[in-house]
């Protein structure tokens, strides 16, 4: 936990937190811990934990793809897919936004020696028309762009997500140029949600595609690459150099499948938390605007005469964990931890509140 962290919660002794700073502060579930430890294991780097096997065919048959790997993060799942897909000298197509270089540590450069044509688009939301201009033509003096990654929800864009009839004609642009397609799902099954799209049908548009279970779904820990199997015996090989062989990994996988079994169909309400979030919002002078909610996340911008930190600061004394995402943003995250009765005084904390 980090200092900051720390100190929010300090201020909150005694007093029920409502924490909204991301969909990562889930604990397991009852149900979810009997799967954990009742699980099957095995070592895994050797292929003998059958539950982590199981995890990795059912996230793959779930999305229409030939096969799975099971990774401790969706950075890790993203950084060995980027490094499938390119070699040194490419150049990978993301928007400025996007998670895979904001905030997987430069990876893009120190994994794989790729860089990175970065795009403007709605929200993070790419199209054909802002990525084909950005294709580098065959030129001594260009890097060869071989990848575009989107991202599924943008989470800097306030959980904005792809409709499948978005994500078709950029398939097909990248078939045409020679591309690979890569999706960051960190919160896929939010989109899935969001959207009324089926999984299966993902599996014929991208190459690859990193879903994770830590969020919204309310694992502990990990994400699932899918790809085809010769992908994926490649990844399996470069997530043994990263550091990511896991052992009797079977423990943690059981959570995952748990997750996709029972926490699927609930990501609605989180989805009608936030909306409710939202509207509290619109009726607090001091927010200028806000990103529209379209799934778990809430983006709203302050006045600029009023200093982001001390908000945080003011919402967490009166039990309200939140995060700033910029200079004049703040960024709220609804999840499995998060009920109505906690929305309920959430709104009435925003509704109430006087920053100075």
């Amino acid at each position: 936990m980090s200092a900051q962290a720390g100190s929010l919660i300090n201020t909150t002794y005694m007093r029920e937190i409502i924490d909204m700073r991301s969909d990562t502060v889930t604990r397991p579930t009852a149900g979810m811990l009997d799967a954990m430890f009742s699980a099957r294991v095995g070592d895994d780097v050797f292929g003998e934990d059958e539950t982590v096997r199981a995890l990795e065919e059912k996230a793959a048959a779930i999305f229409g793809m030939e096969a799975g790997l099971f990774c401790p993060s969706g950075t890790m799942t993203n950084q060995i897919a980027i490094k499938c897909f390119t070699k040194p000298m490419d150049e990978v197509i993301c928007d400025q936004t996007a998670h895979v270089y904001r905030y997987e540590v430069g990876g893009i450069a120190w994994n794989s020696a790729a860089s990175v044509r970065l795009l403007h688009g709605d929200r993070g939301i790419l199209s054909p028309e802002l990525i084909e201009p950005e294709i580098n033509e065959d030129n001594i003096h260009y890097p060869d762009t071989t990848l575009v990654v989107l991202e599924n929800t943008v989470n800097k864009g306030g959980g904005a997500c792809y409709h499948l009839n978005q994500i078709e004609p950029i398939h097909n642009l990248c078939s045409i140029k020679g591309l690979k397609l890569h999706l960051d799902g960190a919160r896929i099954f939010n989109a899935l949600a969001a959207t009324g799209d089926k999984a299966l049908h993902y599996g014929r548009y991208f190459d690859g595609i990193s879903i994770c279970l830590s969020k919204g779904l309310g694992a502990p820990v990990g994400s699932v690459l899918l790809g085809s199997k010769e992908m994926i015996g490649r990844a399996r090989k470069i997530r043994k150099a990263m550091g990511g062989g896991m052992r009797q990994a079977g423990f943690l996988a059981a959570a995952g499948i748990y997750a996709l079994d029972h926490h699927v169909g609930r990501l609605k309400e989180d989805h009608a938390h936030a909306h409710a979030l939202a509207e509290a919002l619109a009726g607090a002078a001091w927010v200028r605007s806000i990103l529209p909610a379209e799934t778990n996340i809430v983006v709203f911008e302050v006045d600029p005469r009023i200093q982001v930190k001390t908000l945080v600061k003011q919402f967490a004394d009166k039990g309200l964990l939140c995060n700033a995402t910029g200079p004049h943003t703040v960024r709220m995250v609804t999840h499995l931890d998060v009920n109505q009765q906690q929305v309920d005084q959430a709104r009435e904390i925003i509704l109430h509140l006087n920053p100075a």
